[in-house]
């Protein structure tokens, strides 16, 4: 195999491989995967120490703070670093380590990263009212046969394919 950036994990594989790390996240820790979980806690934290009176006094800031522990010190935050530290990793052992905009012809990069940017933002505010994000709410809630998780799953591709009809221009 030639590390040139061409490789890529067969799907299938890919699929059995995260089913495995998702019934050992169950496993070991008694709950699924989910991403929007660290972004909260960095929130909290960046919140609090900007503005800790704020933070103490907001009802939905202060409950996640404690005098005990910070809510940096939570499994979801060190989940996503071994994702972020996995994904540079394997970029540079198979030559895809690169900073590029990719876009279609018909629109700048500027563009595309205005609606990447805007496209996370609503992302994460999504999460926030569904109380997790697609691999929280949808995976591992499909993964123990959850109605509420087979629902979300729907809903996820559902409106990725609504979405996708509208704004292909912004790619194709």
């Amino acid at each position: 195999m030639k590390r040139d950036g061409t490789f890529y994990i067969n799907p299938y594989l890919g699929g059995i491989l995260l089913g495995l790390v998702l019934f050992s996240t169950y496993y070991i820790t008694g709950r699924g995967l989910g991403a929007s979980g660290a972004v909260k806690s960095s929130v909290v934290t960046t919140v609090h120490a900007i503005a800790p009176e704020h933070a103490e006094q907001s009802g939905y800031y202060s409950q996640f703070l404690s005098d005990d522990e910070s809510p940096m010190n939570n499994w979801l935050v060190f989940e996503i670093l071994g994702v972020l530290a996995g994904a540079f990793f394997s970029g540079a052992l198979w030559g895809r380590l690169k900073v590029k905009t990719e876009h279609s012809p018909k629109i700048s990069s500027r563009k595309r990263l205005i609606a990447a940017l805007i496209g996370g933002a609503l992302f994460g505010f999504g999460s926030q009212l569904a109380r997790g994000c697609t691999s929280g709410a949808a995976l591992s809630g499909m993964a123990v046969l959850s109605s509420s998780g087979i629902i979300t799953m729907m809903a996820i591709f559902g409106s990725a394919y609504l979405f996708s009809w509208i704004f292909k221009r912004l790619w194709i």
